[in-house]
């Protein structure tokens, strides 16, 4: 799963609706004859509308350029139900601007502009519409967290910026709190049985002294600023914690155990919600971006289930295993050759896969990143409830909490996914793509996003990145991870699975520990739909590569195939189908 500064705060504060995914765009044109950019007057338009709305939407989600790089700004957005009531309105008047403009008078770039712009807002849009930020947290991403930097800052400005929107923290807490009330008011809530546990993760937060994450953070200012400066910020940093932020998770905490937890809802199913059924179909369409219906996602998740057992069965066969594959699965989970003692050798593991993966990339890109990434533990206030990993820009993030239940098998898939060349390289190559509108370069479409992931830890076949049965074999269960994901999310919002079906139905086809099979399931309960798009966008780079190789023969260059992929940065299923058929056309 990606990871960036940007869709850290959006996950936080569930002020995009818990997703920067998108639903289905307008065709793009194919490419004609049109006036020159300078006197299209679509074109002016065109630009003018999606630079003002981007403008807007930074001030509006506390965001300001900083050295021409887009930074949280001294103070946290506005939740309330006016100011959402605002966006709503402003975002209805951008997409009629957006459909009074000729999409088939614009060049080729500007269509495929056109088409993700409106993708984007038409998502946000949509959730504002369903009031989805009264149910502003879920069993994976919650609202008070990720606000502490995962490093230190480096300079005195951003230090006063963090500042700043610690002293504004117990307003938006409240802010949010009042929006939770009119979520219960209404039947609108996460799932109870999905988010158990999840108040422990603020614990940390309302101590007082050593291990206070904020505390350490501060403690831990750098040498980049001067003595006195850093001095000066720390005392002023400690008081507004100790003041304000500390009183402010008490008091969510004892809001979240005594009136919250003990009202949500017991039902699992997002069709359970106030018009819940248009509300799933409308979770798919943004994170599928394509109309598919549930019925015809569940049916091609039990295909692929079954394809990718037969596999399964054909690697633990090459490792000699004598037994059924059940019997298989429980020998990984359970001989500790498989896993790290201690958390440095899980980290130092998965940097040494990173690194071999690094002497593999010129044979499968192109172009190349500058931008460098690192690898850090999970923070442990989080890490109880976390994924194995997570990567994006700046890091990847790798889980060390409860070591038997991270088998060093899965570390290979994970740092392709996650880190190289997949999420971390892919953010690095669009932070560096040239001539691309600001809101193109921060964007994420989860389909596009996630199915690169996928596609590179299948990538790794090709890189010699797996080097034995049981890494193969763990490559095997991430790519089962997710194909059973279609069946599990459809499952339980569509056809009233449990909560333990939807368990036995993972771990029954999996290697995945426990514990990870648990977290994973109550994410799929308490986020509808987002689990959808991993697999359908890796089968959509999978088939898209199929038709490259059969079309082009001899002719095929995975370098340009992928340089193709990424150079295009994160846009909707159906324009990342489209291009990659114009480059097929254009390699003939």
């Amino acid at each position: 799963m990606r990871q960036t500064a940007r869709s850290r705060f959006a996950r936080a504060a569930c002020v995009l609706a818990l997703s920067l995914a998108t639903s289905v765009p307008a065709a793009i044109a194919a490419p004609q004859d049109a006036p020159s950019e300078a006197a299209n007057p679509a074109v002016a338009k065109l630009q003018a509308l999606y630079t003002g709305e981007w403008a807007w939407r930074q001030a509006e989600f506390a965001y300001q350029q900083v050295d021409g790089e887009w930074k949280p700004s001294d103070h946290f957005p506005s939740v309330t139900p006016a100011a959402w009531e605002r966006r709503v309105a402003y975002w209805k008047q951008v997409l009629a601007q957006l459909d009074a403009i000729d999409v088939q008078a614009l060049p080729h770039e500007e269509q495929v502009n056109a088409a993700v712009f409106r993708a984007d807002v038409e998502a946000l849009l949509n959730n504002a519409e369903w009031r989805t930020y009264e149910a502003p947290f879920n069993s994976d991403s919650f609202f008070w967290g990720y606000l502490n930097p995962s490093q230190p800052y480096r300079s005195e400005a951003d230090w006063q910026r963090f500042i700043g929107r610690l002293r504004d923290l117990p307003r938006y807490f409240d802010e949010h709190i009042a929006n939770m009330e009119a979520g219960l008011a209404r039947g609108w809530s996460v799932p109870r049985v999905s988010i158990e546990g999840r108040d422990r993760t603020l614990e940390p937060y309302t101590l007082a002294g050593e291990g206070n994450p904020f505390l350490d953070t501060i403690a831990r200012m750098p040498e980049t600023i001067p003595a006195p400066v850093r001095a000066r910020l720390q005392a002023e940093a400690r008081e507004v914690v100790l003041q304000q932020v500390v009183p402010a998770y008490r008091e969510l905490l004892a809001y979240l155990r005594g009136e919250y937890y003990p009202r949500t809802r017991t039902t699992l199913s997002a069709a359970d919600l106030p018009d819940g059924a248009a509300f799933y179909r409308s979770q798919i369409r943004e994170y599928v971006t394509r109309d598919m219906s549930a019925g015809e996602i569940h049916a091609l998740g039990l295909a692929e289930v079954a394809r990718i057992s037969a596999e399964m069965q054909e690697v633990m066969a090459q490792a000699g295993f004598d037994g059924t594959l059940q019997e298989f699965i429980a020998f990984l989970r359970s001989d500790p050759r498989f896993y790290a003692k201690t958390p440095q050798e899980l980290l130092s593991h998965a940097a040494w896969i990173a690194k071999k993966i690094d002497g593999q990339l010129k044979h499968v890109l192109g172009t190349l990143p500058r931008y460098r990434f690192t690898i850090l533990p999970v923070a442990d206030d989080i890490a109880p409830n976390y994924t194995s990993a997570r990567g994006g820009l700046e890091a990847c993030w790798f889980n060390t909490w409860d070591l038997p239940s991270r088998p060093l098998y899965n570390i290979p898939a994970l740092v392709l996914h996650e880190c190289a060349p997949g999420h971390s390289l892919q953010a690095a190559l669009a932070l560096e793509a040239p001539e691309r509108p600001d809101f193109r370069q921060n964007i994420y479409f989860s389909g596009y996003g996630e199915g690169w992931g996928l596609y590179s830890e299948w990538l790794g076949t090709q890189m010699g990145v797996y080097e034995t049965p049981y890494e193969d074999f763990g490559r095997l269960t991430m790519e089962m991870w997710r194909a059973a994901r279609l069946v599990i999310d459809t499952g339980l919002h569509s056809k009233g699975w449990s909560r333990e079906q939807a368990i036995d139905y993972l771990a029954g086809h999996t290697a995945l520990a426990r514990l990870d099979i648990e977290n994973e399931v109550d994410r799929y309960i308490s986020w509808p739909g987002q689990a959808l798009s991993y697999y359908i966008g890796y089968r959509t780079l999978r088939d898209l590569r199929a038709e490259a190789e059969a079309e082009l023969g001899e002719r095929f260059d995975q370098k340009r195939f992928h340089d193709t992929i990424l150079a295009l940065g994160a846009v909707p299923l159906p324009v990342l189908e489209q291009e990659v058929r114009r480059f097929i056309r254009e390699q003939e």
